[in-house]
């Protein structure tokens, strides 16, 4: 370490600190840290979204970039270590991958009767075992160059004043992306930024010469892929809208295609309602005769789902959708101007959080396709629309009906499994069996009434087997997945991706019996990882799966870790065995109060519950963290092993998919155990700050 951080451990033993103001060369280094932080947050967010949006169905695996990220990131701070660099191959690369995925689009095969993926009705491509392992190892080697001008910082500052300045370049890294997404801003904006940061960085007239050549071809591919006709952006998607053609009467027939999948066709209601789509009409034929008073909506799209309302008589449509983009795009295309008619009102917002929030009452209530093509980023299996189509969200549904109010869902489910199972959710819910009509091609529409004296099921009726999947709860909202298992894709690319780590760190941080000494902080950076996870579910449950609740989470996470940095820096906390037992306590209070306890609540205090029983237990691991890590004699080897632990701990949060999401904190408590007693010991005592 250098003299400044002997200094500064010498004070912390003493249990003073060191003043905040540093030396002119050292706010050099820290200036330099917050930029290479900032990217590097930065740049793993562009990722997720632009791979996401150019690799057809990478939005379903996006949570395998985020692992790539982690382990370019732990990476980076083992190759700081070294007298080569990866920094300014960086530019470079990215400049390869940008024009390779841009030129040559793939397709990653998605087929399978374990999960179901909803996108084109053909698959083709190469299979995700094959793509996944190869895009985490680009993205790994694009992330580990602005991790090591980090991890070279980390060597020429204190430990804690490293590790504070780096959590504010990743709030600002954050906080830069969610203004981007909030301004709905193309993809060549965040080229520009990458491209600029990555020139500032580059060392040496040359190397700048380099990056601004490279970053000058990123920016390129981009642009021309913003300018491409009918290209915007959503804060989930790339949306691509292309004309169909026109009916007799002049109406337009328009697909809207996102992330590269067909997704919505919108059409006149004279084109919706054909034989080849009665699914549109069938709700309608199977509640009670008599007026159509007020209907939602949930997945109103671009439009074409409330055009039908409006045709069947509905006083009023609620029209719900997660995506602000594709409901512009109806409000500005749709023929039948459903948008503009006063009888409708727009919302954006996630359904399951309309359907808490609201206290009206509705005579038909419609989940109309609400199929989206993306994950709740940094959950592992978690869609936009999984909280929709739990039991629990059934149950919301039918107290939000009127007493002669219908239920209703349909769309291409593909798989018979999947209807069965939903028709069983509708009867759990209701208690009472729906009515169920296939109409082939997997198409289907579960149709439930209030009152089952009101319900008027047709004549070829679907009979619900006596054995169907159990229905998806708010603990386990895992819809599609079938069960019996985690699925082999993901079994062999999640063992593919941890022996790429094992080899990674064994080849650029030597033996690995070196790294003993902060084997805890790696238990400590697989528990961490798990406790992210296991909160970004229940708030997307208790606020929704939307991109501001998602970066809600994720900023005040980096917040509280800062917090206890600061915490740790200023305040002499207790030892490391009371913090632990801290965690314990925290975890535990956790593990018994059931996110749907506070569904009940009111908004303001259900938010307040939520965030206690979420931060108190990321502040004080934290606390713990900061504690060992300002002990540690290579802050450099300590930093990159607890960021190759979180690789481990986004493998093990796909046992999610066995367990729920609950459960996920029975393993967090076994980690941080773990931690806990393999903690370096001096005198008895655990080595800490």
């Amino acid at each position: 370490m250098s003299a400044t951080a002997t200094r500064e451990d010498e004070q912390t033993q003493a249990g003073r600190w060191a003043p905040d103001r540093l030396p002119r060369g050292d706010r050099a280094v820290a200036a330099r840290l917050v930029l290479a932080s900032a990217l590097m947050l930065f740049l793993e967010l562009a990722l997720i979204r632009w791979l996401g949006s150019s690799v057809a169905h990478l939005s379903y695996f996006s949570n395998f970039v985020l692992l790539g990220s982690f382990l370019g990131i732990g990476a980076g701070f083992l190759i700081s270590r070294k007298s080569w660099s990866v920094l300014p191959l960086t530019p470079v690369l990215l400049a390869i991958l940008v024009v390779g995925v841009w030129k040559f689009p793939v397709t990653i095969d998605r087929t399978g009767a374990e999960l179901i993926y909803f996108t084109s009705l053909e698959a083709h491509g190469p299979p995700a075992w094959v793509v996944l392992p190869l895009i985490f190892l680009a993205v790994a080697a694009l992330l580990a160059g602005p991790a090591e001008a980090v991890g070279r910082c980390f060597a020429a500052l204190p430990n804690l004043i490293a590790y504070r300045w780096d959590l504010v370049g990743s709030i600002i890294g954050i906080a830069a992306f969610t203004l981007l997404s909030f301004l709905r801003a193309p993809s060549v904006v965040w080229g520009v930024i990458a491209a600029v940061a990555l020139t500032v960085l580059a060392t040496g007239v040359r190397r700048r010469a380099v990056a601004a050549l490279a970053g000058a071809c990123v920016v390129g591919a981009l642009l021309l892929e913003t300018l491409a006709p009918g290209v915007s952006w959503s804060p989930y998607y790339k949306v691509l809208g292309r004309e169909l053609g026109r009916t007799t009467n002049g109406g337009l027939i328009y697909l809207i295609t996102v992330n590269g999948v067909p997704h919505q066709v919108m059409a006149p209601v004279s084109e919706k309602m054909t034989e080849a789509e009665r699914q549109y009409g069938t709700p309608y034929e199977r509640r009670p005769a008599g007026p159509l008073g007020d209907v939602l909506i949930i997945g109103a799209g671009s439009g074409s789902d409330v055009a039908i309302a409006l045709s069947k008589g509905a006083r009023s449509v609620d029209a719900v959708d997660i995506d602000p983009r594709i409901m512009e795009i109806g409000a500005e295309l749709n023929s039948d101007r459903v948008y503009q008619d006063p009888r409708v009102r727009r919302i954006v917002n996630d359904g399951r959080a309309y359907l808490e929030s609201t206290d009206k009452k509705y005579d038909l209530i419609l989940f109309a396709l609400p199929d989206s093509l993306a994950l709740v980023s940094g959950a592992s299996q978690i869609r936009l629309e999984s909280f929709l189509f739990t039991t629990e969200a059934l149950a919301s549904a039918r107290e939000r009906l009127t007493d002669d109010g219908v239920f209703a869902m349909y769309n291409y489910y593909r798989e018979d499994w999947l209807i069965d199972r939903l028709g069983g959710t509708a009867r759990d819910a209701f208690a009472h069996d729906p009515c169920v009509d296939l109409l082939g091609g997997g198409q289907a529409v579960v149709t439930v009434a209030k009152n089952p004296a009101n319900q008027r099921c047709g004549p070829d009726n679907h009979a619900l087997p006596a054995s169907v999947v159990a229905p998806a709860t708010d603990n386990a909202p895992f819809l599609y997945y079938r069960g019996g298992g985690i699925p082999p894709t993901y079994l062999w690319t999640l063992g593919g991706i941890l022996v790429i780590s094992l080899l990674t760190v064994r080849l650029l941080g030597g033996p690995l019996r070196t790294m003993r000494p902060y084997a805890d902080l790696f238990f400590m950076g697989a528990a961490f990882l798990l406790l992210e996870t296991k909160y970004i579910a229940t708030f997307a449950l208790l606020f929704g799966t939307t991109w501001l609740v998602n970066a809600f989470v994720f900023g005040g996470v980096l917040l509280v870790v800062l917090a206890a940095v600061e915490t740790t820096r200023r305040v002499r906390t207790p030892s490391l065995p009371v913090v632990f037992a801290g965690i314990a306590a925290s975890l535990v209070l956790a593990y018994l109060v059931r996110p749907e306890w506070l569904l009940a609540m009111p908004y303001v205090p259900r938010l307040a519950m939520a965030i206690v029983l979420a931060f108190v237990p990321i502040f004080l691991a934290n606390v713990a963290f900061a504690k060992r890590f300002a002990a540690a004699d290579n802050a450099r080897s300590a930093f990159g092993i607890n960021l190759l632990g979180a690789i481990v701990g986004g493998c093990l949060e796909y046992g999610a998919l066995v367990t729920g999401y609950g459960n996920l904190l029975l393993v967090v408590g076994v980690l941080y155990l773990i931690a806990f007693v393999i903690a370096p010991r001096r005198g008895g005592a655990i080595v800490a700050g």
